[in-house]
């Protein structure tokens, strides 16, 4: 089952923007999704917070816990658990923040930021997460599907998790780059309406604002993609002590993905640009058309005009008036200009 697959799975629960904590036989606080401990890749208990630094320095046992906008009390207490960096657990309680990679003494700090669609707009989030020898805390904020589903899987493969926990770091890097997809292809999927309906008419208002819309949230997202690639060149580079090298592909194969994404964006990005011009380019042909037609209507309706104001004027000294057939000659010189004009703008297109 690869990492597409688990999203999938997980999809089902990501319909809201946030995710309580769900009932997976867990143990659960308030703001915690889940404290487990794992030895060479089992999960042995289910913890509070309030022990996770001690099973934590056991050798073999890595300690995941998982939080959902936490207070700041929860906060302070994994904070003094396993010896946080106090900028790094005040970056994970803002939330706003943009993706880095940042080393304090023996731990990193890494955020990446999540994105769902909800009601037809990228709705978008932020996961930080600390690492360091024995534990990993991941904490999720705002739009974000649930890692559960990631925890789960791994759970089935000892083999995978007992790598420890810069394994656990790439499988939630991962599985955030993966759900950047739905999101994308959801727009793909608008944004080939919005190709069927631009040549058949000109866009409306509405139209205009959603394509708009969609072109300011895929270079937001863009924004909150791109620079995963530099955190996982770091990652790969061999300059974080905390990564083993032997997990280098691993990361590699997440920047890959990032940048698949990124040319994603950058496609539909070009689309939806193209297809605001050819909009313009249709009103402006069908106004000419108008104006066309609308010209050679009263270029015909000019003719009647001109003779019958000029037979219209009350003066008694006009040649013509006493001809016994003038109003009959008048009147089939008029059809026939009238005629021949018709013909000649229908066979330009005017008409």
């Amino acid at each position: 089952m690869s990492v597409t697959q688990i999203r999938v799975a997980a999809s089902a629960a990501a319909e809201a923007p946030s995710d309580p904590p769900v009932d997976d036989g867990h143990r659960h606080e308030a703001g915690v999704i889940a404290s487990s401990v794992y030895a060479h890749g089992v999960r042995v208990a289910d913890i509070p917070v309030e022990e996770a630094g001690e099973w934590a320095r056991k050798d073999g046992h890595v300690v995941w816990i998982g939080l959902f906008e936490p207070e700041a009390a929860l906060l302070k207490c994994v904070q003094q658990q396993f010896n946080l960096h106090p900028l790094a657990v005040e970056d994970a309680t803002n939330a706003h923040q943009r993706p880095k990679l940042e080393q304090y003494g023996d731990a990193l700090f890494v955020v990446a930021r999540t994105a769902q669609m909800v009601e037809k707009r990228i709705a978008f989030g932020e996961t930080h997460i600390f690492i360091g020898r024995g534990y990993i805390v991941s904490v999720r904020h705002g739009a974000s599907t649930s890692y559960t589903s990631v925890r789960q899987h791994w759970e089935t493969c000892p083999t995978s998790l007992a790598k420890g926990e810069d394994f656990i770091l790439y499988a939630i890097l991962d599985f955030i780059v993966d759900n950047y997809m739905p999101v994308l292809e959801a727009i793909h999927d608008e944004v080939e309406e919005i190709e069927d309906k631009v040549l058949a008419r000109p866009m409306t208002r509405s139209d205009i604002e959603r394509l708009y819309m969609l072109r300011r949230d895929l270079l937001r997202l863009r924004n909150a993609a791109g620079p995963l690639v530099e955190v996982c060149q770091r990652l790969t580079n061999g300059s974080v002590p905390q990564i083993r090298p032997t997990l280098a592909p691993m990361f590699r194969d997440v920047t890959d993905h990032v940048r698949t994404v990124q040319e994603k964006i950058d496609s539909l990005r070009e689309v939806l640009a193209f297809a605001f011009e050819a909009s313009l380019l249709v009103g402006q042909s069908q106004e000419n058309a108008i104006t066309k037609r609308l010209a050679s209507w009263a270029a015909i309706l000019a003719v009647p005009t001109a003779v019958a104001g000029i037979y219209g004027m009350n003066f008694k000294n006009m040649p013509e008036l006493e001809m016994n057939y003038g109003y009959y000659v008048v009147l089939a010189f008029i059809v026939t200009a009238c005629l021949t004009l018709f013909w000649r703008f229908k066979r330009n297109g005017w008409l």
